[in-house]
């Protein structure tokens, strides 16, 4: 069995003690003993006078954990010391710290280990901490008595802090602390808004946000068009106005959660009980009972069929999504409309295919005009426009047509480029004067190339 020895309800005039372990001779067993202590002008227990000696200390400490001779050889026991906490190392701050560095401290340590956010194992238990700590260090009184006695002295009469001790609940410090702030509960956005205990919630609930399919032609995406799109959405309901009561009848206050439209739940988890702020299933959240609208059925919003106008701007593409503010389902109690998005695909073109704002297409040449040159007609997105191929291009050349291309998003002025790919057909067949044409270009070829080569020998020879 471990031995327990409590140092909290030994100290006379001393201020918190740290204590440190070290290893008994022969044993695996770990003796905890005070490290350090403050001078105190009341002799401690575990603080021997220069009368009693270190020896008769030793054998005070030994009698208080029921020491005997030998007990060290008990092969896997162990002597546990709960020491006491330190407040000061607990909020990180120095003893001399001033009340706001302990508010600061209590703050940022609080908004961490809130086991609503942290869901860490032994979350709460330094969030109980830290809460601990801050209520005594940011009382004066308080941190009077623990400066000159320890947690033991808040106590006021032992038994380890965290029970009916001095401490209050750390999550009425917490909202105590963070509410009245302007900002309400500081986890609402995290949790929905619903995380104020005591607080009332705030009934208006914005509208869902709404989607739409839209496909373009491939013109259409390049130059922007207007279309006109076929929604259904949920509306206000003209009944009610919105409100879900049915007319002539008053709202009264849900006795449920008390008009605050949220109800505080305990749920037991193996690491022990935890709070946790949900919807009231009474009121919906409201706060309110009521004889729900015939028309709504109590929800404030009917589902309608609209027809809106819709902009697509120049050089929009596949994959793009254009927001229409207001157009989703509307809110409840007054809450604000959502927005409709439309998710557009562009279909393919024939012949262009687009990269960006680069515009890319094949043009096919006969060997002949490869060779000569030509003028070839070439089908862009402004209509067909003749383009020169130069005398002797190679089959892959690329042509460049400058400010062909596809206009920029939200600079309709600045256009990309049309890339004219090049490809040379030569025939699989010959005519008769085909050929004899073409065996006479390749004689006059290696006639020209052989002048070359041997004006060349003669040259560098």
């Amino acid at each position: 069995m471990a031995g327990i020895l409590s140092l909290g309800h030994q100290v006379h005039g001393c201020g918190p003690r740290s204590v440190a372990a070290f290893q008994t001779a022969g044993s695996r067993s770990s003796l905890l003993s005070p490290a350090s202590h403050r001078t105190c002008g009341t002799p401690h227990p575990f603080q021997p006078t220069k009368a009693a000696g270190l020896g008769s200390a030793r054998r005070h400490v030994r009698g208080l954990l029921g020491y005997k001779r030998g007990a060290s050889q008990r092969r896997g026991s162990s002597l546990v010391v709960h020491a006491e906490r330190d407040f000061y190392g607990i909020l990180g701050v120095s003893r001399d710290a001033d009340k706001k560095t302990i508010k600061s401290a209590y703050r940022q340590l609080a908004r961490k280990w809130h086991p609503d956010v942290n869901k860490e194992a032994g979350a709460e238990d330094k969030f109980k901490d830290i809460s601990a700590a801050y209520e005594v260090l940011s009382d004066d009184n308080k941190k009077s008595v623990y400066d000159r006695f320890g947690e033991a002295g808040l106590q006021g009469g032992g038994g380890r802090p965290g029970g009916a001790g001095f401490e209050s609940n750390p999550f009425d410090i917490f909202e105590s602390f963070f509410g009245g702030m302007g900002g309400g509960n500081p986890f609402s956005d995290a949790f929905g808004g619903g995380g104020g205990r005591g607080q009332a919630r705030d009934p208006r609930v914005p509208g869902d946000d709404r989607g739409f399919g839209l496909q373009l032609d491939f013109m259409e995406a390049v130059f922007g068009c207007n279309k006109e799109l076929d929604i259904s959405h949920l509306e206000s309901c003209g009944t009610c106005s919105g409100s879900g009561v049915k007319a002539g009848t008053t709202p009264t206050t849900c006795k449920t959660c008390g008009g605050q439209g949220q109800v505080v739940q305990a749920v037991r988890t193996p690491l022990g009980m935890f709070q946790q702020v949900a919807s009231c299933p009474t009121c919906g959240g409201s706060g309110q009972e009521s004889t729900p609208c015939g028309t709504c059925g109590g929800d404030g919003r009917v589902r309608a069929k609209k027809r809106i106008s819709l902009r697509v701007p120049p050089g929009i593409d596949s994959g793009s999504r254009l927001r229409v503010r207001g157009e989703g389902d509307a809110g409840k109690r007054g809450g604000e409309p959502g927005d409709l998005y439309v998710m557009l695909t562009v279909k393919e073109h024939p012949t262009l295919r687009r990269e960006g704002q680069t515009i890319h297409s094949d043009v096919r040449v006969p060997y002949t005009d490869a060779i000569l040159g030509a003028s070839v007609s070439v089908t862009t997105v402004d209509g067909d426009v003749d383009l020169k191929v130069p005398a002797g291009t190679q089959p892959g050349t690329t042509l460049v047509m400058a400010k062909r291309g596809v206009p920029k998003l939200g600079k309709a002025g600045v256009r990309g480029d049309h890339l004219v790919h090049v490809q040379v057909s030569i025939p699989k067949t010959l005519s008769g004067e085909e050929q004899r044409l073409v065996e006479q270009l390749a004689e006059l070829s290696s006639k020209e190339s052989g002048k070359k080569s041997g004006a060349k020998a003669g040259w560098f020879g």
